[in-house]
Formats: C-alpha cells, structure tokens, sequence
C-alpha cells in the first residue's frame, strides 16, 4: 500500500540546522529521516481524544438513512429547482 505524503518547507536557523545535521549523521541518517523520526516519536507519545457523536446526532443519521432507503429525499438538482422557483 502506498502512503499518501506531503511536503512541508521548514525554515531553520543556521545553529539548528547545524545540530540536527550533526545529530543525525551520529545515526548514519539524512537529516530529513532524522526530522521525521523525531515528529513520528512526538506523536506516538501522545493519546488523541475519540470522540462520540450526540445521542441527537446519531438519531438524525438514522432518520436520514431510513429516509433515504425508503426514497423520500430530495436529490441536490431538485433542491436547487425548488431554490429558484421560491
């Protein structure tokens, strides 16, 4: 499975650079790898909130599932009809 990337420009001052350079090249690692490995160690620390949805919410995802399995919504051209009808 190939993983979706994005690139992202830091700008550094020239110390820092330096550093992370010489810090990554003690793990035999471009500085790039080095970069990732020390953001990738950040967030694994960390526990992301799971959050639930409302009890409302859940009953009008209901609603609107058996809304739709029984054909009584309204389809996005109809709905931009009746928009300009009004």
């Amino acid at each position: 499975m190939i993983t979706q990337q994005a690139q992202i420009k830091v700008n550094l001052p020239i110390q820092l650079k330096g550093y992370l350079e010489t810090k990554a090249g003690k793990f035999g690692m471009p500085m790039a790898g080095y970069i990732k490995y020390l953001i990738l160690k950040d967030v694994s620390e960390h526990e992301y909130p799971i959050y639930s949805a409302s009890k409302k919410t859940e009953e009008a995802y209901k609603q609107a599932k058996k809304d739709e399995s029984e054909g009584k919504l309204v389809s996005f051209d109809k709905f931009n009809t009746l928009l300009t009808d009004v």
